[in-house]
């Protein structure tokens, strides 16, 4: 039986939807062929690789038999990292890229290496340069990079297609591509004949993983993954636009989840029926205070609250230009209206702000 359909055999005898669909499609960001069939990707040996590598040296006019025996001579490497590195012996930019990328202090790329894309490039070059790149830079969570480098290029050229599939999918599950990673998944448990058990079984992980994401993207774990991402990226140094994207999904899906709690609220439905002091609204009750607070005390409670969305956003755009104290006060009173378990999520957005910002962390 073809791993893609033992998996939704598990899937579905577990309670868990899988949709066909995704996992049997072609790779539409992929150039060239469709899909190779099962099980027909497969490792090159090291000797077929080097064999490779030494031709196209010798065919763009660049071997040096004493800097690529030195390459081959480093046993410890996998096949994939020895073959990009005597590839990149013909090409010093190449070189310098995949060097940084493998390099934990180095800043993260903001774009992938123009001739990793480069159509006109030798596909073997590009397809194992690209794969340890993508390899490297997954290690370091630079996952945006790592991915758009994998789909410039094909995984029947990679000397480990495994490799291509494994690092492709682990990009895609941590930028939250439900159907995508399940695809690459697939491929890699279907169509790599040889795929390593460590691989097979992080992917049979993630597999699983994917399946329990809840398709409302306002559930709380998603909401979380988002915040994650968020955090990941300001750990990047990326604050820019895509990552405030992020935080105004995330500030908008919480509003939502908040707004929906109080209209539960409404009829007297509060926390089934059970609010504190019987001030449910619908019931006799009220979460309006009789009269306005003092603008320096912060306001308790247990009900549902209100975050005003337009606010939030108004004190993001202008975040950075607040003095400490006005932060301070602001998160504060934000935090005391979110319901208590939604509380920690309202101050990882102010958090997330701080890190774009460059503030402290209050």
């Amino acid at each position: 039986m073809a791993i893609r359909n033992w998996l939704s055999a598990v899937a579905v005898s577990a309670g868990v939807l899988v949709a066909a669909g995704p996992a049997v499609a072609a790779d539409k960001d992929a150039p060239g062929k469709a899909l190779s069939p099962f099980g027909t990707l497969k490792a090159a040996s090291a000797e077929a690789a080097k064999a490779k590598a030494e031709a196209y040296l010798k065919a763009a006019g660049k071997y040096d038999a004493a800097a690529f025996d030195a390459v081959w001579a480093k046993d410890s490497k996998s096949v994939l990292d020895r073959t990009a590195d005597s590839l990149v012996l013909s090409n010093t930019e190449a070189a310098a890229a995949l060097a940084d990328a493998r390099k934990a202090d180095t800043s993260a790329p903001t774009a992938v290496p123009g001739f990793l894309k480069d159509p006109k490039g030798d596909s073997f070059f590009r397809a194992n340069v690209a794969a340890a790149y993508a390899k490297a830079l997954a290690g370091k969570r630079v996952y945006e990079e790592a991915l758009a480098a994998l789909k410039a290029v094909q995984p029947e050229q990679v000397v480990e297609p495994a490799s291509y599939y494994f690092y492709r999918a682990v990009s895609e599950h941590a930028l939250i591509k439900r159907d995508d990673a399940t695809t690459s998944i697939v491929r890699l448990l279907d169509d790599v004949a040889d795929a390593p058990d460590r691989y097979k079984m992080v992917a049979t992980l993630m597999f699983f993983d994917i399946q329990n994401w809840a398709r409302e993207e306002k559930d709380l774990a998603n909401i979380g993954r988002l915040m994650d991402n968020s955090g990941r990226r300001l750990d990047l140094a990326r604050g820019g636009p895509e990552t405030q994207d992020i935080q105004k999904k995330i500030v908008f899906r919480l509003d939502e989840v908040i707004k929906e709690l109080e209209n539960q609220c409404k009829g007297g439905n509060c926390n089934g029926g059970n609010c504190p002091n019987g001030n449910c609204p619908g019931n006799g009750g009220t979460l309006q205070p009789s009269s306005p607070a003092p603008d320096s005390k912060i306001m308790g409670g247990s009900g549902a609250g209100k975050i005003d969305d337009k606010k939030l956003r108004e004190i993001a755009a202008t975040w950075g230009t607040l003095p400490d104290k006005e932060r301070e006060k602001v998160i504060a009173q934000f935090t005391a209206s979110a319901p208590e378990k939604y509380r920690p999520m309202v101050e990882e957005y102010f958090k997330s702000l701080n890190k774009v910002y460059g503030t402290s962390d209050k």
